[in-house]
């Protein structure tokens, strides 16, 4: 015997599914549901599952990455300066030691 159900009977299933935790086959065996009824009517009713877990920040951390060292060697003095060093800068430094 075929049994009906409203959109909003369908709309409660679909609901109480995702609540479970159980696979969709094993929420309509356990309920006596056909399968294709349930995916027909999550398609009309426009209701998508739950692949995702909503999360809240609950502390927001600054990440800071090191800057790469620009690293000039001349005997046995060695001069290290941050990667966003200007050009003209860093042409007068090597202007100055040759």
């Amino acid at each position: 015997m075929k049994i009906t159900r409203s959109h909003e009977q369908w709309r409660t299933i679909l609901t109480e599914q995702q609540a479970s935790g159980l696979t969709i086959i094993d929420y309509c065996r356990e309920h006596q549901l056909a399968t294709s009824s349930f995916y027909v009517f999550r398609k009309k009713l426009g209701i998508t599952s739950n692949s995702f877990v909503r999360t809240q920040v609950t502390q927001q951390v600054e990440v800071i990455t090191p800057q790469p060292l620009i690293e000039l060697t001349l005997g046995k003095a060695t001069l290290r300066l941050p990667s966003s060093t200007s050009a003209t800068y860093l042409g007068q430094v090597l202007r100055a030691l040759v």
